[in-house]
């Protein structure tokens, strides 16, 4: 069975920030949380897959910054458009949430032919960010990507996945407090420990190590060389990291399409961001191979090899009697 993307869609707030060096980050209004990033890239992503609302049996969001700790922010989506007939939950991942939403799309569709998938990655650090750490604050913006999942032609979609885990690095993206080892307290506040905390030096240690190591197994197990990825679509930690990458994996040949300089990073929104971008500007060719990466808190990374197919409007499946 064949399982792929049938439509994508993002959302990026409207304010812009430009930093020193002229990249530039979009952030959230102060009534926009996730679920409304969220709600914007859902409805972008269902159009285009020719759908409504109630068509999706699955919802999924990832993020690391929820509305809140109850509900999920997977409910909240459901809620603000429709989509009453989806099954919700919500990952937390880190900014490898989109590509592990789509293993986890792919099992559901295998076992559920029919099924329609929606997965959404948003995330709102400009929240969480220590505005005094300024090397970290200019590298996070806010937005919300996403992708509808189901059954495609023969031959297209998902090839396979790599999905990779390593508890011994949960040290290198933290937000200390606010859950039930350390609650909200006045000491917490105080301390800024509900601040994002990066070991910059550990993460890409850690991204030169683990990525690499991830995309060379999931290509020897598919038996594709890495120069014959069309496009590359990494998570976009910042420019240089990304180019980093790129020359560890061999990809100097595929074409890396790259966000970083125009929206920060969104989190786990950045890769299918990035995603709907190529896609909609028409970069994503008939039967290119595309190669997602993301990597994040936990720490964790996901890699997703899939073969591209034209996006054409599915017709909408009726409604369950």
């Amino acid at each position: 069975m064949a399982v792929g993307i049938l439509g994508t869609g993002s959302y990026l707030p409207a304010e812009v920030v430009t930093n020193a060096d002229r990249t530039t980050r979009r952030l959230a209004t102060p009534d926009e949380a996730a679920s409304d990033l969220s709600a914007h890239a859902a409805r972008a992503a269902i159009a285009h897959a020719g759908l409504t609302a109630g068509d999706i049996d699955f919802l999924i969001v990832s993020t690391s910054t929820p509305d809140s700790p109850q509900p999920p922010t997977a409910n909240l989506v459901q809620s603000a458009i429709g989509a009453d007939r989806a099954v919700c939950f919500d990952i937390n991942v880190g900014s490898a949430g989109f590509v592990f939403g789509l293993g986890l799309a792919h099992s559901l569709v295998v076992v559920n032919p029919s099924a329609r998938v929606l997965i959404i990655a948003a995330d709102v650090y400009s929240r969480i960010v220590d505005r005094d750490d300024l090397e970290t604050a200019a590298l996070f913006g806010d937005g919300a990507g996403a992708a509808v999942v189901g059954t495609v032609g023969h031959g297209y979609g998902i090839l396979d996945l790599e999905l990779v885990s390593r508890g011994a690095g949960t040290g290198l993206i933290r937000v200390d407090a606010g859950g039930s080892r350390l609650p909200a307290s006045e000491k917490t506040l105080a301390d800024g420990d509900h601040f994002l905390r990066m070991d910059r030096a550990g993460l890409r240690d850690f991204v030169a190590s683990e990525v690499p190591w991830a995309l060379e197994a999931l290509l020897r197990r598919t038996g594709v060389y890495a120069a014959a990825i069309d496009h590359f679509v990494p998570h976009q930690a910042d420019g240089v990291l990304v180019n980093e990458l790129v020359g560890l994996a061999g990809l100097r040949n595929s074409r890396t399409h790259v966000t970083f300089d125009r929206y920060g990073s969104p989190g786990s929104a950045s890769v299918p961001v990035t995603l709907d971008e190529a896609a909609r500007a028409g970069a994503l060719r008939d039967g290119d191979l595309v190669l997602l990466a993301g990597f994040g808190g936990g720490m964790s990374v996901g890699a997703c090899l899939l073969r591209w197919h034209p996006i054409e409007a599915a017709p909408a499946s009726p409604m369950p009697s």
